[in-house]
Order: C-alpha cells, then structure tokens, then sequence
C-alpha cells in the first residue's frame, strides 16, 4: 500500500520552528553563562567576605593582648565567635605559629592542629585558598597577625562551599524563572508574526513560493498584453516587457519606483492610470501607438494599488481604417455602376430615337470626362498604393458632391518609396486626410457655423462655380514625401489649431476625433510632421513630411547585393 505523500511544512511554519529553537537556544546559553557568572561571583563575594574578617581579627588590639596572656582561648573563643555570627562565615580560626588552635566553631577541635597551609602566612603574607578541613570544603582566608612587626599567630576565616553553593541555587531559581519566562513571551511573540506571515504566504512553503516566483517572471515575459501594477501611492511596483513597449518606455529607463506622472506619457493616458474608478477598454493613443486600458483597483480593506492592462490596437485600428474604405469604395462603385446604367439607357434611348450623332457625342463626353481623373493620377502617381486610394476616394468624394483635384506639380515616380515606408501608415495619413477635407467642403456654412468652426470671408472657387473641392498634393523627392491636403471648408480657428491632433476632437460629436490622430502619431512612426494652416481657397490645409533618407544611395546599394549575387 502507497502511503499518501506528505505536503513539506510551509514556510511560516519552518520559520516558526527555526525561532524557537534559535530562542530556546539564546536563552539556554544565557542561562549557561549567567549560571556561570553567577558561581564565579559568588566565590569572589564569599572570599572577599572572609578575607575582611580575617584581616579585621588580625589587626584587632584586643587579639594581640590576649595573645600575650597565659590562655588566649579564654578571651579570643568568644570573641571569634561574635564575629562569625555577625558576618555569616563559616568559621574563624585563631591559631599560634606552631598552628595550634585557639578558637574553633567545635570547642572539642580547640587545642587542635590546623588543616590547611600556613607557610605564606608564616612569610608575612595573606593568600585565599580552597581546602577541605573538619567542616568540610571551604573557600579560606589565612593571614598574619604582627605584634610589633614580629608574627605573633595567625588568623583563618572560611565559609563552606556547600553554602556558596546554596546561594547560587537560590539565584539559579529565579534565572529559571526569568529564562522560561523570556522563552514563553519569545514563542508567543514568534507565534503571532508567523501567524501574519502565514496569511501574507497563504501556507506555502519556501519551495512553492520559488516555483510560483519563477512561473511569475516566466509569464510576465511570455504574455503579449501589457501588465502595469501600480501601489497605493501611484508608483509603479511592476511593468513587463510588453507594458514598456506599448508606453514607449526604453528598456535600460527605470519604470519601477517612479510615478506615473513621471512617465511623459499622454495627458488621457495619465489620467485613466490614475484614476481611482475601473477602466474597461478605453482606447488611448501614445507617440506610436493605439492601446486599450483596462484598470482595476487592488482594494482589501483600503486601496492598495491599480492592476492595469494594456493591448495594442495599433494593427485592428488600421485594418480598420481599410475596411473602412474598402467599404467606401464598394458603395462608390455602386453608386457608379447606377450612374453607368442610366448613362447607358441615355445613350440606347438616343439610338432608338435616331438621334445616333448625339447619342456618340454623349458616350465620348462622359467617357472623357470619366477618363480625365483616371488619367491625371495614373500619369503623376506611380505609386500604385496611392494612385489606388485617390481613386477611391474620388468617387466617394463625387458621390458627396465634392470635387477631387490632384496638383499639378504632383509627381510620384515608380519605386521612389522605400520598403521601410509601411504602405498601411500611407493609406492611415492620406486616407484620413481626404475623409476630414471631404467632410468639410461638403457641409453647409450654416452647419460650419453650428459647429463652432471658423467661417471665412467669402470666396470664389476655382472649377465649376460653387461647387466643393478637395485638393491633393503628393510629390517625393530624394529627402522627403510630402502629402497635402487643402479643402474648400470652413477651415479651422488658430484656437483650435492645437487641439485638432487630439483624440476626440471633432465638430460631428461624440465618437469622432479619431482620424487625425492617427495621422499624427503615423507620422511620428516614421519620423515625419504634420502641419496645419489655411488653404488657398480659405478652408484647411494639412500637409504631411516623411524623410525618404538618401535614395541614391540606397539604389547603389541594391545594386551592388545585385552583382554581388549575379557574381
């Protein structure tokens, strides 16, 4: 039979082991050296005490008289008693030089030798040994007593070890006391933090918490949304890699410690990271990206902080964008086929009337004019991107009653964009610009002064009188690319001249204002401008810079990988 695996201790609980052993450990080796300590003082006290009395009985004039008498037990006994009793020794021994007792603690021991050494006393000098007489072991004092400069006797005074002994038990007692108590209050106080780390640890041990760390990094590395984790007091606590790249952050900058505010990031954006309230799915734009914020508050009793997510939408906003127009241009070529239709019965009604001269003079005339268009961007834009585009949005213009008009001084050669140059930013920058042109020169002046626009003074428009009119300017040299577009609109007031790049500024209300933005922050990608003034004709007038580096020598380049791999 399997016996069911055992879960390792968690890590509270092998730290709590840890510090109670360490404590009991501290406290018993305390208890060792003050034990220790206590001994050692205690013999030191106790010869100190019987070495003053010993040297107090030898100084004493009342001795050496009775020294000097016939029988000097007479008159020392009692007098070497009262002093023993007064001072707790053990004992006071007065003896001649021959070590011959005078005084005894056991009257029937007087007269007797005396047990212990004399020969440094004998010399003059006081020592302090520990010797086992007829009371047993005991710490002893002997010492000299002169008469005159001439040693006359000698003095011992001892206490047993058995009382030293005894008061150290007695210390010993209430230093168990004290360490068992410290040991308690140290297990009591080990048990309450443990408890808290317990909770903070959720009971894993330290091999659980290193395997969920490890998995931890693993992810924040491997997940493709961006993870922001910000503490109660705004600072970012943690950002992976996929959150430094959508807010533009270079990997060696230090993001962790410092607030958001910090950041540079966009006003919008700093304010849906600092907001206290849940974010879902706001679209915010940075310098080179459109992301989507989630923010959620950490709250457990009080707020501790704000877990963020960030996700590009960079790629579903320009797929977008060309659904965008791809529909604009399914519609425009309906509405042509319509227009084609009517055209055609036109021309068979004419035939059937008999009238065959006009009906071939209105089939060439709609066919120049239809071709005229087709004509002018084919031959100025090589670009077959572009040249796409503006004809799209050449229908959908004509269906809106706007006239499309490309520059004269437009000219894109075949393979004057380099790869580098994403074709999606071209369709985004130039798409958008000619959707907003559009959108102005078709409004109404009375709807333009609703809208709170600038109104111009009155105009005269080139081409058919009163009619609106979108003009294109795309031309490349070897440095740039430069894309304008002007409008017949109302134009736009130099108070809002600042505010238009923002997202969410917009005349049409609510859910626009996203378009130039885009323009901007595809522009910035590829290390262009964007700038607004009026046009000739008063309305407004966009034109956008992109650097094309040096062609030229891109070219010989080319052409030398070319020979290089013919070679």
């Amino acid at each position: 039979m399997r016996l069911p695996r055992t879960r390792p201790r968690s890590l509270a609980g092998q730290l709590f082991a840890m510090q109670v052993v360490l404590i009991a450990a501290v406290v018993a080796g305390c208890a060792v050296f003050a034990y220790a300590s206590g001994s050692a003082q205690a013999e030191e006290t106790a010869a100190r005490q019987v070495r003053v009395a010993a040297l107090a009985v030898a100084d004493s004039p009342s001795v050496r008289e009775a020294i000097r008498t016939p029988d000097p037990s007479a008159v020392l006994q009692p007098y070497a008693e009262r002093v023993r009793e007064d001072t707790g020794i053990a004992f006071v021994t007065i003896m001649d030089t021959e070590r011959v007792r005078w005084t005894h603690p056991d009257t029937s021991r007087i007269g007797d030798t005396f047990l212990g050494n004399t020969a440094k006393a004998l010399r003059g000098q006081t020592f302090t040994e520990t010797y086992t007489g007829t009371l047993g072991p005991s710490i002893r004092v002997v010492t000299p007593i002169r008469d005159g400069g001439k040693i006359v006797g000698l003095v011992s005074a001892g206490i047993t070890v058995d009382r030293v002994s005894s008061q150290v038990r007695e210390q010993l007692g209430a230093l168990a006391l004290a360490a068992g108590g410290a040991l308690a209050l140290g297990g009591i106080g080990t048990y309450v933090i443990n408890a808290r780390l317990r909770r903070h640890t959720h009971g894993m041990n330290a091999a659980e918490l290193s395997r969920l760390h490890d998995y931890h990094q693993a992810t924040l590395h491997a997940v493709r949304e961006g993870l922001l984790m910000l503490d109660g007091r705004r600072r970012i606590a943690l950002i992976n890699d996929a959150g430094r790249e959508l807010l533009g952050l270079a990997p060696d900058t230090e993001a962790v410690g410092r607030t958001v505010d910090e950041l540079a990031l966009p006003a919008p954006l700093t304010g849906a990271l600092l907001a206290s309230e849940p974010r879902v799915d706001e679209l915010h734009l940075t310098a080179d990206r459109v992301i989507v914020v989630n923010t959620r508050p950490v709250v457990g009793g009080e707020q501790r902080g704000t877990v963020v997510t960030l996700r590009d939408h960079t790629e579903l906003q320009a797929l977008t964008g060309e659904l965008d127009s791809e529909r604009g241009f399914t519609q425009a070529l309906r509405s042509q086929a319509h227009e084609a239709a009517n055209r055609l019965h036109t021309v068979v009604s004419l035939i059937e009337l008999g009238r065959v001269e006009e009906a071939v003079d209105f089939a060439t005339a709609e066919l120049e004019l239809a071709q005229v268009l087709t004509d002018r961007v084919v031959g100025a834009v090589e670009e077959p991107v572009l040249a796409a585009l503006l004809l799209g949005k050449a229908a959908q213009a004509n269906e809106r009653g706007v006239e499309l008009v490309l520059a004269e001084d437009s000219l894109i050669d075949d393979g004057a964009l380099p790869p580098s140059l994403a074709q999606r930013d071209l369709v985004t920058i130039l798409g958008n610009l000619i959707d907003n042109a559009v959108d102005a020169a078709s409004e109404a002046p009375e709807d333009a002064e609703e809208s709170g626009a600038a109104v111009p003074a009155p105009r005269v428009p080139e081409g058919p009188a009163g009619r609106a009119r979108v003009t294109v300017t795309a031309l490349a040299d070897e440095r740039e690319l430069l894309l304008r577009v002007a409008d017949t609109g109302a134009g736009i007031g130099p108070e809002a001249a600042d505010e238009v790049f923002r997202r969410g500024w917009s005349t049409h209300g609510a859910g626009r204002g996203l378009g130039l933005a885009l323009v901007r922050q595809a522009a910035h990608r590829n290390g262009g401008t964007v700038e607004l003034d009026a046009g000739p004709d008063g309305g407004a007038r966009f034109t956008v810079r992109l650097p094309l580096g040096d062609r030229t020598a891109k070219s010989e380049t080319a052409g030398a990988r070319a020979k290089e791999v013919t070679a």
